[in-house]
């Protein structure tokens, strides 16, 4: 068990979620040439992203900011040896499968000089929504301005019919939310009867519904910083929604962008953000415990209660464009790592960020 010590300082929540710092208006990027050899003094990042990935995250303001910054994104051909490209200071992707684990793999063990955003072994951890959660539940964060959980979940991998039996046997209460083991979808689902869980197709995860007035909490971490923003979430549940609804409700995907709770008349104590200093304490315990740097945490306020958090998703590097000032977070946080990674290296002493 890790102690819940309180972390002194750290602001106030709103006053850190506001803290949004405006873009500088730069033009566009010209097209970078993949593999291309890196000017001297320049960080060279090297991406391995999805074309739906990279769009989002490489914008034009951030790819305008990391130039004037002297950091250049260089894209990664896949169809190449990793090795035979850059060379690179840094290595960033999203891409899945043994294969690109592999490749990654050795090309740590034969570049030990380059940091690889994230370990895909670190990675992996987050893509199994069985074990996502369990560093989570083993730290112990109940006197640090609130308690944070999980709730009280059960892996089903079982034929659909034993479903309600594998539920009682647990203890579970309806209704529940239903989610798919790998954590790629976001779709889930909400069952509300026991007639209904023979209706869920397995793998998948369960999940106790807990009622948070409808305001879930997006924690944004990049490396040492944290960032939180209000979405949308759905709504409580009461006794008579219980009797009056039957079957599995499925929802594509709860929370997005379109649902910005940030500037809705909400009220005050279920708007009110998770205390500084707890988020504090728990991002640095799960980059510690999980070896990651580029995560978000899913974060609900049980509904009645002030500080009592659950976790209840985790998503390794997140949709960064939806986080208000993510350009100068994330280049920030990529010199920050020349300071510390590279700081003996002459080329980068005199690097300005």
């Amino acid at each position: 068990m890790v102690s819940g010590g309180c972390i002194v300082g750290g602001g106030d929540g709103d006053a850190a979620e506001q803290e949004v710092i405006a873009a500088a208006g730069v033009a566009e990027e010209e097209e970078e040439v993949v593999g291309q050899a890196p000017a001297a003094r320049e960080l060279v990042v090297g991406y391995a992203l999805t074309s739906k990935k990279a769009k989002s995250f490489l914008q034009p303001k951030l790819r305008g900011l990391a130039r004037k910054k002297g950091i250049l994104f260089v894209a990664i051909d896949q169809k190449r040896p990793l090795s035979d490209q850059g060379p690179f200071d840094i290595v960033l992707h999203k891409l899945t499968g043994r294969e690109w684990q592999q490749i990654l793999e050795e090309y740590r063990e034969e570049h030990p000089e380059v940091t690889v955003l994230d370990p895909p072994g670190a990675i992996e951890h987050l893509l199994n929504r069985q074990s996502m959660l369990q560093e989570v539940s083993e730290l112990d964060l109940s006197d640090c301005h609130g308690r944070v959980g999980v709730p009280k979940q059960l892996f089903v991998n079982t034929d659909p019919s034993s479903i309600p039996a594998a539920v009682m046997r647990a203890g579970l209460s309806l209704p529940l939310v239903a989610k798919p083991l790998v954590a790629k979808s976001h779709e889930l689902s909400l069952a509300y009867d026991q007639t209904s869980l023979t209706k869920l197709e397995p793998p998948l995860v369960l999940q106790e519904f807990v009622n948070h007035g409808g305001v879930l909490f997006k924690v944004y971490i990049v490396g040492d910083a944290i960032r939180v923003v209000r979405r949308f979430s759905l709504p409580n549940v009461d006794e008579g929604d219980l009797s009056n609804n039957a079957g599995v409700f499925r929802f594509p995907r709860v929370s997005c962008a379109s649902a910005n709770a940030d500037d809705a008349d909400l009220d005050p104590h279920v708007a009110e953000l998770p205390p500084r200093p707890l988020l504090e304490i728990l991002a640095r315990e799960l980059r510690r415990r999980l070896g990651l740097r580029l995560f978000n945490i899913d974060m609900i306020r049980e509904h009645g209660t002030r500080d009592r958090f659950y976790v209840i998703d985790m998503n390794y590097f997140p949709g960064y464009g939806k986080m208000p000032g993510y350009e100068h977070v994330f280049t920030d946080f990529l010199l920050s790592l020349v300071q510390k990674e590279y700081k003996r290296r002459p080329s980068y002493s005199s690097c300005e960020g």
